[in-house]
């Protein structure tokens, strides 16, 4: 074993979500899964543009591990469905696994977004594991009480997982961070259907000042 001599009193640090220690961590057994999702955060959390992304290059280079390790590693978080992954003919890149991101791993799949000096698409990897709803709550409303955690338990029964994420997402992009406001919309949807599939991506605020939930908007 090597002995760590102890932390520089001016070190630097990296941001980790919290939900990886609450919801991901714990289950994660494999060392090499482990070091390759905290290598693969460590580098995607300060990256700047959208999409953020890292290549399997990068991360080779980052640190002193074999090609087949960090291989392995990668492909174990990508199955667990913390990292996005999606190959191209000479390298791949790698994508931390957001509602945002997932969007973007779809334009890039689809040829509507191009990540420039990437070589054409070989074929894409796209986890169909969607986060917790505890912590897409959290991560995107705010603090989770006991309440709010047996109503997102009733959610999660009466409504697709998709339409708990596009809600949650137009909450956001709206700035009412809400649980009121989000069972709002799922309701609406339920009783007045799912325009195309897209309601609440495209919604203004008017809209909902106008509407029968505009009392919540002040909530």
């Amino acid at each position: 074993m090597t002995k760590f001599d102890g932390f520089a009193d001016n070190m630097r640090y990296s941001s980790i979500p919290s939900a990886f220690f609450s919801s991901v961590m714990p289950h994660i057994s494999d060392i090499d899964e482990l070091k390759a999702t905290l290598q693969a955060i460590r580098l995607l959390i300060p990256k700047k543009g959208y999409p953020k992304y890292i290549t399997f290059q990068e991360l080779l280079k980052a640190g002193p591990k074999d090609e087949a390790t960090l291989q392995r590693g990668l492909k174990l978080a990508a199955t667990r469905g913390i990292l996005l992954h999606l190959k191209f003919e000479k390298d791949a890149i790698y994508l931390l696994n957001t509602l945002e991101n997932r969007e973007a791993a779809a334009k890039i799949t689809s040829g509507q977004i191009s990540i420039g000096h990437m070589p054409k698409k070989d074929n894409a990897e796209i986890p169909v594991q969607r986060p917790n709803i505890f912590d897409l709550y959290e991560q995107n409303v705010g603090i989770l009480t006991p309440m709010i955690a047996e109503e997102l338990k009733e959610a999660e029964d009466m409504y697709p997982p998709a339409w708990i994420e596009e809600a949650i997402k137009e909450a956001v992009s709206l700035n009412i961070r809400k649980w009121r406001y989000i069972a709002s919309i799922l309701e609406r949807w339920t009783a007045e259907g799912k325009d195309d599939g897209k309601t609440g991506q495209n919604s203004k605020k008017d809209k909902y000042f106008k509407s029968k939930y505009s009392h919540l908007y002040q909530r």
